[in-house]
Order: C-alpha cells, then sequence, then structure tokens
C-alpha cells in the first residue's frame, strides 16, 4: 500500500540519504566480516522523560512506514556515493537492490509511552535494520516533541478548539510535520495549507495586521473582508485601538459576525473586554480567538476567560521547551552467526553516565488499577505473563517487507485522546513531576508462571 491508498495527494520521496555516514560504513564493514546478514533486533525507546513531562506521545509512526518504504538507492544517490567514496564498489552494489525486507512492531500512533518503553522494534539483519537508524530517530523525535506538546495544550484547552499556525518560526518541511503531529495531539485545525494538502487536516485563515494596514482606514479594511469572505469571517481587532476595532466590526458586519482575533495584550482583560462590548453591541454569538505566544501554561490560564479558541505557533513547533524526546535506536538482540536459524543473543551497552541500555527482544504491557486506570508501564523479556496478555501494547506495522498498518490521521488522533485519558488524573497537570505511572521490568523464563 501507498500513500495513494489513503486518499493522500503526495508520494514521499527517496529517504535513503537522510542518514548518517558511519551506518553506511558500518554496512561496509559488516559486509567485508562477513556479520552483515546476522539476524538482529534493535529497539527505539527513551531513557528518560523531557524533564518535568508525565508522559509522551507517539508520533510519526505513519510517517516512518512510508520513509521505510521509500528507502531507495536509485542511480543519482549511487552516483553521489561513488563519487565522494563514502563505501566500496560491492558495498554499493549491495545498496543498489536494497529493499527493507524484516518485521517491524511498534506502540500503535497516538498511544502513550514512558521511560524504557519500546516504542519501535525493527528486526531483519543487521545490514537492512542499521541503514534506517537515523530516519526512524529523526522522525519519532521530532513528532513525538510536538505531539507531546500538542497534547498538554489541548488537555489545558479543555473543550476550547486549538488552531496549529507555527509554519512560519520552522523549516518549511518540519512545520507540515508539525502540523500534523499537533492534529494528532488534539488540535482542530492548521494555518499550513500544505498540511491540508498532504494529510488532509483542516485549514484555517483570514488576515493579517498587514491587510488591515494596506487600507487607508480600519473601517475600508473590515469592509472589504467581510464583502469578500462575508459575515461569517474573523475580523482582526487589534491593530489600533481595540474598543474601536470591535466598534467598527460589528457595525460593518452586524452581529452574524463569527469571530474577532486578539493577538497582543493583556489577553485575560483584554478578552473580558471584548465579550463584554460585544455582547452590548448584540453580537451575543461572535466569538473571541486569541493568539500571541501561547504554550500550555498561557492556555490554562486563561481558562476563565470568555476565549472561543486559541491558536498556537512558535511554543507548539518547537516542543513547548522540549523540541526532541531523546529516543535512541539500539541493537539489543542479535544472531550467534548468519544461519536463519541461529539463536538470538540479547545484547547491550555498558556504560556509566546513565546510557546504559536493557538487551534482549522486548514485549510491553500496560497494567491497569481496580477502576481500570494505568498503574505501571511493564516492559519485559522471554513470556508475557498470563494476566498481561490482553494488554500488551506493540502491534506489527511492517511484515515481512511489506507495510500493513496504515491508518488514517483521524483515527490515530482518537486514539490519543483514549490513551490520554486512560492515564491517572495527575497526567495531565502542568507542574513538574516524575512520569506518571512507573516502568517495571520483568523477565519471565518458560515453565515459570
Amino acid at each position: 500500500m501507498n500513500t495513494a491508498d489513503l486518499g493522500l495527494p503526495v508520494d514521499v520521496p527517496s529517504t535513503a540519504l537522510f542518514t548518517d555516514q558511519y551506518e553506511l560504513t558500518m554496512l561496509q564493514a559488516a559486509l567485508k566480516a562477513g556479520t552483515a546478514e546476522r539476524r538482529s533486533v534493535f529497539e527505539v525507546f527513551t531513557r528518560r522523560l523531557p524533564e518535568g513531562r508525565r508522559y509522551g506521545v507517539v508520533a510519526g509512526t505513519g510517517r516512518v512506514l512510508d520513509a521505510v518504504e521509500n528507502f531507495r538507492f536509485d542511480a543519482g544517490v549511487l552516483a553521489f556515493l561513488r563519487e565522494k567514496g563514502i563505501v566500496d564498489e560491492p558495498t554499493l552494489q549491495w545498496l543498489s537492490g536494497y529493499r527493507f525486507s524484516g518485521d517491524v512492531w511498534g506502540y500503535p500512533e497516538g498511544e502513550v509511552y514512558f521511560p524504557g518503553s519500546p516504542i519501535m522494534r525493527v528486526e531483519g539483519s543487521f545490514a537492512e535494520c542499521v541503514l534506517l537508524e537515523t530516519v526512524i530517530l529523526s522522525i519519532l523525535n521530532h513528532d513525538s516533541a510536538i505531539a507531546a506538546a500538542a497534547s498538554r495544550m489541548s488537555s489545558a484547552a479543555g473543550t476550547r478548539p486549538l488552531i496549529e499556525m507555527g509554519a512560519r518560526r520552522t523549516h518549511e518541511l518540519a512545520a507540515v510535520a508539525a502540523s500534523r503531529a499537533a492534529y494528532l495531539g488534539g488540535f482542530a485545525s492548521t494555518s499550513d495549507l500544505a498540511a491540508g494538502f498532504r494529510y488532509n487536516i483542516p485549514t484555517v485563515g483570514t488576515s493579517a495586521h498587514a491587510f488591515t494596514l494596506l487600507h487607508d482606514h480600519e473601517r475600508d479594511a473590515f469592509r472589504a473582508q467581510v464583502d469578500s469572505l462575508g459575515r461569517g469571517t474573523t475580523l482582526l481587532v487589534d491593530t489600533y485601538d481595540v474598543a474601536e476595532a470591535v466598534r467598527l466590526a460589528v457595525e460593518i458586519a452586524g452581529p452574524e459576525l463569527g469571530a474577532v482575533r486578539i493577538d497582543s495584550g493583556d489577553l485575560l482583560l483584554v478578552a473580558h473586554r471584548v465579550r463584554q462590548q460585544l455582547d452590548e453591541l448584540g453580537a451575543t454569538s461572535t466569538k473571541i480567538i486569541v493568539t500571541s505566544d501561547l504554550d500550555e501554561y498561557a492556555i490554562a490560564s486563561l481558562a476563565a476567560a470568555p476565549v472561543d479558541a486559541y491558536g498556537v505557533g512558535t511554543q507548539l513547533v518547537t516542543g513547548s521547551g522540549h523540541p526532541t524526546c531523546s529516543m535512541v535506536y539500539k541493537l539489543v538482540a542479535r544472531a550467534e552467526s548468519a544461519d536463519p536459524k541461529a539463536p538470538l543473543v540479547p545484547v547491550a551497552k555498558k556504560s556509566s553516565g546513565g546510557k546504559t541500555s536493557i538487551g534482549g527482544r522486548k514485549w510491553a504491557a500496560r497494567r491497569l488499577d481496580a477502576d481500570g486506570v494505568a498503574e505501571a508501564e511493564v516492559v519485559g523479556t522471554g513470556l508475557v505473563p498470563a494476566e498481561l496478555a490482553d494488554r500488551q501494547l506493540l502491534v506489527e506495522l511492517i511484515k515481512g517487507g511489506d507495510v500493513i498498518a496504515r491508518e488514517p490521521l483521524d483515527v490515530v488522533r482518537d486514539r490519543h485522546a483514549a490513551a490520554r485519558a486512560g492515564l491517572p488524573l495527575s497526567a495531565t497537570q502542568l507542574s513538574r513531576g516524575e512520569p506518571v505511572i512507573p516502568t517495571e521490568y520483568v523477565h519471565v523464563r518458560p515453565g515459570s508462571q
């Protein structure tokens, strides 16, 4: 299946060079040593959540599936590698036929995760798996960071909708991915048309201060916008004097005016004044949208204000202070030889400084309390305890190189809302704290249950 099967209008180009050079040099050395075809298991996880965060959000899985499917070394890419002397000719020959033929398991996109959660597991030969490290991490680290910020913001906003409007604050391609992650995390719409085109996210937008400044008088700007976009449009009222702008807006559009937007000042105070003025002018159904460098804390502080929607830009696309999740991609098991029947041997890095890892292929399950609320993230090797068998988190995403688990973005969005709702109430507190549930590590040997 490719993106066209979901009705998406844009295919992903080759992702073969979205990698670090050492992945190719490791491949060359492993091919020469005869170890490249050893069956291997890599896992994506994070050792800790960003400081103060209580849960993480898995985002970018759908983009990872596209990236793996499009990881191809075409003639131009191979010519570049040859010209720069990155790898030798036998390695180039091997790369020319590269197709990932292994299996990928992972937490379903939109699910929450905690320190040590095996968010994604990649299995196949060492050669085919090692090449995917950077592209997988770059997608998951970015998208999960944005989704986590979006989730906190949507929790703080409650039932009030959020508009993603951060395209101008980040790289043009990152903006599209950020919009997707924000929608997953609970945002209702985006100002970015590329995101709307690529992922069918609802798009919104009317005018900026430049439009008002273009005209000789604010009245002329409002009249032009209403004549063009209708009475249900949103008028920006803080270019000059807010009270006068609100009066003009209602005079021109009437009580059917859709909304006014406030982009500066003391938003709490101004929102109350504008609401009172709108009501006195008979525009009781006109909504108030606030923007201006909002984050989850500012949104929470406006909970008692007569605000109907929030527009968020910079703080969203930068992860609200945490632009990455520090996820890593580690080899946790490998076969003793290239024989397909050779048993897997757990392997793990041993080092100081908190960078150790636990070897062995992992499973993960979420244990619930008597009320059905999550109480622990259980990560284990070996057999899955019977009492956790129906609580396992990893699902198969790619089987034998074929993507089998693409999902519409709305399904992923709903999953996240349900996953967050299944956490203890303290998960949505904005105050700094530890992960809302602990991670427990277990190893169950056959016959020990």
